[in-house]
């Protein structure tokens, strides 16, 4: 049990002294970037997904 508590008490210290926190301002510029990477690489998958029934529509098309 001494162990587990000490486990605690050595994470505690380490999540608040020894780690680096963002600020509310770099939190929110990378919030900001990962909104805008999602958004473009779902538009990306989109393109490719239309793409790819666009041609398959066309080569079923060609065959019948």
């Amino acid at each position: 049990m001494a162990k587990v508590i000490e486990f605690f008490k050595e994470s505690y210290n380490e999540m608040t002294q020894k780690v680096s926190w963002p600020t509310w301002s770099e939190l929110q510029n990378s919030a900001v970037l990962v909104l805008v990477a999602s958004i473009v690489i779902a538009f990306l998958v989109l393109a490719m997904d239309e793409s790819a029934g666009t041609a398959l529509k066309l080569f079923y098309k060609s065959l019948a």
